[in-house]
Formats: C-alpha cells, sequence, structure tokens
C-alpha cells in the first residue's frame, strides 16, 4: 500500500525540494519565484539564481510552502503564503479584477504554484497538497486562502500550464468561486 506524507518546506529538505521542482515542467528553471519576485529580477536571473532566491526563503521562519512525499520519495510542492508576501499577484489582472480582499490584507494567504515529480502525476497528489496548504495557512492564522486554477472543463491545458492547480480540485476541497475574470480562469476562496 503506498504511503502519502507531508512536511513543510524548509531548509532542511532542501535536497527534497530540488527533486520535486526538477522533476518535470517549468520548475527547473522557475524555482517557484514568479510568484515572489518583481518583473526586473525575474528577467535578469538565470535557474541557479533563483535556486539561492528559493534557498534564501527557506531560511526564514515561515515555510513557503509544503512537500509531498510517496514512500518517502519527495513527490511534489505547493508554494502557499500570506499574499503580500507573493508581489506578483497584487499587479495580477486576475488577482485584481477577481479577489474580493484588500489586495495587501496580510490574513489572505494564497496557493500560487504547484509541481509535481512526472511519475507520480495522476495519483491524486494536487488534492493532498491543497489539504496540506490548507492546514499550512490555517496554523499559520490566515483568514481566507485563495487560488486562481484553470477551469479545465472549460479549457484543456498543458501540464506545464496547471501549475496554478485545477479548479475541480479546490471545489471539492471546499472553496468557492468568488469570481471568473476569464472564462478559463477563476479566483477561489476558502474562509479559514
Amino acid at each position: 500500500m503506498t504511503q502519502t506524507s507531508t512536511q513543510p518546506a524548509t531548509v532542511q529538505r532542501w535536497d527534497d525540494v530540488e527533486t520535486v521542482l526538477c522533476g518535470g515542467g517549468d520548475g527547473r528553471s522557475c524555482q517557484c519565484q514568479w510568484p515572489v519576485v518583481g518583473a526586473p529580477t525575474w528577467r535578469t536571473t538565470n535557474a541557479a539564481q533563483r535556486a539561492d532566491l528559493l534557498h534564501h526563503e527557506l531560511l526564514g521562519p515561515l515555510a513557503p510552502g509544503v512537500l509531498a512525499y510517496i514512500d518517502g520519495q519527495p513527490a511534489g510542492w505547493v508554494r502557499v503564503g500570506p499574499r503580500p508576501m507573493q508581489q506578483r499577484l497584487g499587479r495580477s489582472r486576475i488577482v485584481r479584477q477577481g479577489s474580493a480582499e484588500p489586495i495587501d490584507a496580510p490574513d489572505v494567504w494564497a496557493v500560487t504554484c504547484f509541481s509535481i515529480r512526472r511519475e507520480y502525476r495522476h495519483r491524486g497528489l494536487g488534492a493532498v497538497l491543497l489539504d496540506a496548504a490548507i492546514e499550512h495557512a490555517r496554523s499559520h492564522g490566515a483568514r481566507v486562502l485563495e487560488a486562481y486554477p484553470i477551469d479545465t472543463a472549460v479549457s484543456s491545458a498543458s501540464s506545464n500550464a496547471l501549475f496554478v492547480g485545477v479548479l475541480s480540485t479546490f471545489l471539492r476541497s471546499g472553496f468557492q468561486i468568488v469570481a471568473r475574470p476569464t472564462p478559463s480562469r477563476a479566483v477561489v476562496a476558502l474562509e479559514l
């Protein structure tokens, strides 16, 4: 029987974070920095520099994400944290048009990125990661948890495009649609 577990992504788990992010998709080059760095930094950094930025985040007192393990092997990652710490969200048209919350509210958290190694996809790991992200946000005082997933019932998407998550997964976890800024993208929220 398969054993699945989750752990906060801390610097002690750096090798596991890198194993997941380098296991398929855009994670290797992005290093989950797109949500947190401004456009000038994004344009002037390479993958190694973005990895350094992520490593620095993991040194902080608040884990910026959660890891999932299958039978002890690092299999998935989800970025979750206070929305103001993910500075790109403040400039996002989807967030600005869709969120009912003040953009700088520190108790509004956001789920912004999933990365699942190729060999562990199609096993329901997105739901496991989302449940862990909800608990992580709740345990650190979040009032609301938002996300900006793709509605795959409206639009097909590549694995790489699904880094924001799939709408149906969020709805099954109790999130409510608060807006539809585009036909294929929703803003969802969960009161914690």
